[in-house]
Formats: structure tokens, C-alpha cells, sequence
């Protein structure tokens, strides 16, 4: 399949995701760009204010009455390690030095800065994961399985849920038309199947950001769950009829990206969310409750940061009335919870 074009962003993006793309294929800067949300965009959409709906045409349905996490729990941590990269002419948006350069320059600091997460993040995670005896869902980029297949094996015969994110990290599904979008799903599936020798049972777009279509093509390439939400507590299957699958709501407050790198707290600053979201939840909660501590293995997978992430793996451990697992087993533990059987391919 022939590789994707990264696709321009809106000219008001964030700074903390994405490339630019090369500036031989940008629109000329005098070109009217339009707003996510403004008319113009809403009318070349066809002014279906589906495009504002995740779901749009599907039924939800929700876990049942007194339901809990496996184990009997009402505490669950799911952990989770990005491995990720960007296509051919594209960079990250954001570095440690924490101001942008000009549109259209590559930023070979933040370049750098990534790099890492493949030299030497990833191996000091993992490694972290398997001394603590913990199986974490870890998101690749499709690239990732293409460039560095044994390492992306690796990860899967450790006992990780490998979560497909995307091809690229510039590849945002909010960005492209259907028919990229379908291929951009069969063509990260394809590549973690032929890395792992599975095909990934779970999707998280970067950034976190699916269009309307996501979930149900999602739905329609076979996977069981999806994590393009921050929308509830606790899984929901997703029903379209013909296809279903589980979306299992992230959570984003113990995240080093958003933490470290935008908000310039230190890694420890995750340890003492995580503590205080625990007291809280212990003290006050009555319906289960799920965090994702999260770290990406370019930025907190150096010294600083693992001790911050070590931290959070021994509190975890350490407690008695707390689940640990993947995201795929959450999916898999609401289908029983529900009455719906998991097919055979989407078994562990």
C-alpha cells in the first residue's frame, strides 16, 4: 500500500502534537484555512452535526448494576507506555525546549528529543513493567512495527496489549476523508499483525482525536475496543448493528506528555496525583473507577521519569484492593458483564 500523505492541520494547531508538513505540500499562506468548528467546515462536512457525535448511529450500552472490575475490585490502574514516531517529513511539534520554531522548519531538537523513546526509553519501561510484574497497554505507531518489527514482537510476547496508533503520529483520523481513513486503519493493522504475528485488538488515535467515522470502522476491521474517548468511568460496548465494539474511556491526569511537556510540572507530580485520586476514591467513590497513568518512552522513559513511573508501579502493586491489567481485558470482562459473547478472534 502506498504511504499516506500527512495531512496540513488547521493553521491555529496546537503546539503540543504535530508536524508541520513538508512545505513543498502546504497551501499557500494566503489561503483561507477554516476552524474545526466553523461554518464553512460544518458545510463542506454536509452540515451533519454527526460529525460532533462519536457513535453517530449506534446504541450504547452500559455496564449493569453493581458491576465491578475483574477480580471484584472498584479500583482499577491500567498502564500504559506510547512508542510512537512520525511519517517521512514530518517532526514532533513539541520539545523540551519548549518554544516552537517557525512553521515549515525542522525541529531537529525535537527530533532528538524523541529519538530517545526508541534508543533508550522504551527498554528502561519495559523493563520497569517486568520487574514489577505488570502487563501494560503499550500504543504503537504502525511505522514503529514497520521500522523496528522485533522490538514491537517483543513487546507483545512479554504479555502486553499492543494498541495500534495509527501509521504515524501526524496521521490523525480527524484529518482525513473516509477512504484514507479506512486504509490508514488497514494499513497500521497490517503491520502490527505482521510485527507480532496478531492482529491489535485495541485502537488509540493520536492525540486522542478519532473522527465520527472512527469507532465504526473500527468496528467493521474486527477490533474490540477503542480508546478515542474521555467521555465516562467505565467501558460501554458500542453497538452498530452489523458491528460492535468497547469503548474504554481514557483518563489523562496522570500523563507525562500533557504534565511534563506542556505544563512543565516534574515527574514527580504524577506520583502525587496518583496518590490523591487513590484517597479520593477510596474515601468517596461507590462505583468503580479506572486511571491510565501514562508515559511516553521519549519523555519519561529517562532516569527522571522512571523513578517517577517505578513509584507509581510499586503503589499500585503494593495494594490489595486494586486491579491491574490492559485495556483489553477491561473490553473483554464488560462483553461478559453484558451477556455478549467475545468472538473467537478477539480472545486472548
Amino acid at each position: 500500500m502506498a504511504a499516506m500523505n500527512p495531512t496540513r492541520a488547521p493553521a491555529r494547531r496546537s503546539r503540543n502534537w504535530c508536524a508541520p508538513i513538508p512545505p513543498a505540500t502546504r497551501k499557500p499562506s494566503s489561503a483561507p484555512v477554516s476552524k474545526p468548528n466553523d461554518p464553512m467546515t460544518m458545510t463542506e462536512r454536509g452540515n451533519d452535526m454527526d460529525v460532533l457525535n462519536l457513535h453517530a448511529g449506534a446504541t450504547e450500552i452500559h455496564p449493569p448494576a453493581g458491576f465491578l472490575l475483574p477480580g471484584g475490585k472498584r479500583i482499577g490502574v491500567v498502564f500504559r507506555m506510547a512508542y510512537e514516531w512520525w511519517s517521512d517529513g514530518a517532526w514532533p511539534g513539541i520539545g523540551p525546549m519548549g518554544n516552537p520554531l517557525k512553521g515549515g522548519i525542522p525541529d531537529l531538537n525535537a527530533v532528538g528529543w524523541a529519538e530517545y523513546g526508541h534508543r533508550r526509553g522504551v527498554h528502561r519501561v519495559l523493563e520497569a513493567l517486568a520487574r514489577n510484574g505488570v502487563r501494560a497497554s503499550i500504543l504503537v505507531s504502525g511505522i514503529m512495527a514497520e521500522r523496528y518489527p522485533e522490538e514491537v514482537k517483543d513487546i507483545a510476547q512479554a504479555g502486553h496489549d499492543v494498541v495500534a496508533h495509527s501509521y504515524a503520529m501526524d496521521v490523525i483520523p480527524a484529518y482525513l476523508d473516509e477512504a484514507q481513513e479506512r486504509d490508514n486503519i488497514r494499513r497500521t493493522t497490517d503491520l502490527i499483525a505482521a510485527a507480532t504475528g496478531t492482529a491489535p485488538l485495541g485502537w488509540i488515535s493520536p492525540r486522542g482525536t478519532p473522527s465520527h467515522r472512527t469507532a465504526r470502522l473500527l468496528a467493521q476491521a474486527g477490533y474490540l475496543w477503542h480508546g478515542d474517548t474521555l467521555n465516562d468511568d467505565m467501558p460501554y460496548l458500542v453497538d452498530f448493528g452489523d458491528h460492535a465494539i468497547v469503548a474504554v474511556p481514557g483518563t489523562m491526569e496522570v500523563n507525562d506528555l500533557p504534565l511534563v511537556m506542556r505544563h512543565g510540572q516534574p515527574p514527580s507530580a504524577m506520583v502525587d496525583i496518583f496518590e490523591d485520586w487513590l484517597d479520593y476514591v477510596r474515601k468517596w467513590e461507590r462505583t468503580p473507577q479506572k486511571i491510565d497513568p501514562t508515559v511516553h518512552a521519549h519523555v519519561c522513559g529517562r532516569p527522571a521519569g522512571m523513578a517517577a513511573f517505578q513509584r507509581l508501579l510499586e503503589i499500585a502493586t503494593a495494594a490489595d484492593d486494586i486491579w491491574i491489567g490492559t485495556r483489553a481485558e477491561l473490553a473483554r470482562h464488560l462483553m461478559q458483564a453484558i451477556g455478549r459473547p467475545v468472538p473467537a478472534h478477539q480472545q486472548p
